[in-house]
């Protein structure tokens, strides 16, 4: 295995969700199918890094303590000046955001989307080598400094 190559979300309003991804997260619609209750989102990476399916009226993702999906993360830069442009552009356009967190190896920002499924979007510290160090595993979350 190289990578991770896609995720799919099942969705209750499939245009709302589109409006997040595309504006909040900054994937890009490649395309809708099955009908239009479907689409085909990418970040450039690989054909699709996203699949969104409509359901409709379904009930939403468990919350709390519980097995399962806990977030999807995105890498959104290489820089956290790029990470802060991303902020203030999803406080604008009127997202919450949940959370703000220096991992040590990564600094991230949370947010729901419209179904309630946790997002991470994030960047990499350029000062750890997280390939060949394995201390930042350990390291405890931080308050994120701008």
């Amino acid at each position: 295995m190289t990578e991770l190559g896609h995720v799919v979300l099942y969705v209750r309003d499939l245009n709302h969700s589109l409006r997040f991804y595309t504006d909040a997260v900054g994937l890009s619609l490649k395309g809708k199918i099955f009908g239009d209750r479907a689409a085909v989102l990418s970040g450039g990476s690989t054909h699709h890094e996203l699949l969104l399916i409509e359901m409709g009226n379904a009930p939403g993702p468990l919350q709390g303590r519980r097995l399962g999906l806990y977030h999807v993360g995105w890498k959104i830069g290489n820089s956290l000046a790029e990470l802060k442009t991303l902020y203030q552009h999803i406080q604008a356009s009127g997202y919450d955001i949940d959370g703000l967190a220096d991992h040590t190896v990564s600094q991230s920002l949370y947010l729901r989307d419209p179904d309630g499924n946790e997002v991470e979007l994030f960047v990499d510290d350029p000062r750890v080598d997280w390939a060949n160090e394995t201390q930042w595993m350990e390291a405890p979350v931080k308050p994120l400094q701008w």
